[in-house]
């Protein structure tokens, strides 16, 4: 994993939120080209700003660096209303999911 990786994937996460370099960097409380200069390698946000990034869209840090997951945010959602589910509707929802694996 490098620095291009991060900004890589800010760029995706951004993306999938639908929002501008402009629109995120205003939400962050940043001048409009702080989002670009992350993006185009001129920086890279220091931890705290990091941590802001992924309260931001709504991941953890562990989900960020998951390159596996292309939509961390839609998984700690899935996860966050899993958890208010009682031990049968899991075991429903688990084979729900294997089902559908199946097909791909």
């Amino acid at each position: 994993m490098d620095t291009k990786f991060i900004r890589d994937r800010i760029t995706q996460l951004r993306l999938q939120k639908g929002v501008s370099e402009y629109r995120m960097s205003y939400d962050l409380g940043h001048s409009r080209s702080y989002v670009y200069n992350i993006s185009s390698g001129k920086a890279l946000p220091p931890l705290s700003e990091f941590l802001a990034i992924c309260e931001y869209f709504g991941v953890t840090p562990q989900q960020f660096f998951d390159e596996g997951t292309t939509h961390p945010a839609l998984v700690q959602t899935a996860l966050g209303e899993l958890q208010k589910l009682n031990e049968e509707d899991l075991l429903l929802i688990i084979s729900n999911v294997r089902r559908l694996l199946k097909d791909y």
